[in-house]
C-alpha cells in the first residue's frame, strides 16, 4: 500500500512538521515524475512543486515531467520506474484528460510508493470530484468526474471555503451523500498511510450534507 499526500498550495515552502514525515516516507529518491496539469504547455517544469521538495532537502537523481510532448509509451515507462509520483497543480480537467489519454490511472493506482498531488493534482487523486463552474471549471452544468481513486473519498483542494461556505455546501451536497468529501484551503495536507488519515491545516469534512472542521494530527 502506498503513501498518499493530498496537498493544498504552499506560497513558499513546506512547514517543518510536514517535512519531517516526508523525509521518513520518501526513502527511495532515484526519480521523481511530475504529471502536468497544463499538459499542452511544453515548458511546464513543475518549478513550484519541485522547489518545495528541494527546500526540504528531498533531492532526486532524476526528474521527469509528463505532458503531451512525451509519447504515451514513454510516459508509462517513466511512471512505472518512478520513486515518487507528483501530480502538479493547474487545470484539473486538462490533467484528468492527460491521465486518461495516456492510460496512467491504473499504473499510478498500482504503485506502492509515495504519490503526491497539489491543488488540481490532489483533486485528481480522489475517486470522484465535482467539475463545476463555481470551482473554476469551464462547464455549463456541474457533473461528477472520475479520478485516480487512490482512496475512497473526494477532495476539493486549495479552495477558499471560509468565504464560500454556502455555495460549496450546495455544490457538494449530493456527492457527500455518496462518499466523504474533504475540503482544504492553502497550506493544508491530508495524508493517508496504511489506511490511517492525518490532517494538517484547515481541513473540513462534508458527509451526508453536514460539514465539520477536522482536528490537526500532524
Amino acid at each position: 500500500m502506498g503513501v498518499h499526500y493530498y496537498l493544498g498550495w504552499f506560497n513558499e515552502y513546506f512547514p517543518e512538521k510536514l517535512i519531517k514525515i516526508l523525509e521518513k516516507d520518501i526513502e527511495l529518491r532515484k526519480s521523481l515524475v511530475m504529471i502536468s496539469a497544463n499538459p499542452s504547455i511544453i515548458d511546464e517544469n513543475g518549478e513550484n512543486e519541485r522547489s518545495w521538495l528541494e527546500q526540504a532537502g528531498i533531492i532526486f537523481d532524476e526528474y521527469y515531467v509528463i505532458n503531451y510532448n512525451i509519447k504515451k509509451e514513454e510516459a508509462q515507462k517513466i511512471v512505472r520506474k518512478a520513486s515518487v509520483v507528483f501530480l502538479l497543480g493547474g487545470n484539473t480537467n486538462k490533467q484528468n484528460e492527460l491521465l486518461k489519454a495516456y492510460d496512467l490511472i491504473e499504473l499510478i493506482r498500482a504503485k506502492d510508493g509515495v504519490i503526491m498531488g497539489a491543488s488540481a493534482g490532489a483533486i485528481n487523486m480522489s475517486v470522484n470530484w465535482i467539475c463545476s463552474k463555481k470551482f473554476g471549471g469551464t462547464v455549463g452544468k456541474s457533473f461528477i468526474c472520475s479520478g485516480i481513486g487512490l482512496d475512497d473519498f473526494s477532495i476539493l483542494s486549495h479552495y477558499n471555503l471560509e468565504n464560500n461556505m454556502e455555495s460549496v455546501l450546495e455544490e457538494l451536497s449530493k456527492l457527500s451523500e455518496i462518499i466523504n468529501v474533504y475540503v482544504s484551503n492553502k497550506e493544508c495536507a491530508i495524508t493517508v498511510k496504511e489506511g490511517k488519515m492525518d490532517i494538517m491545516g484547515d481541513v473540513y469534512l462534508i458527509s451526508k450534507q453536514r460539514i465539520q472542521k477536522l482536528k490537526e494530527t500532524i
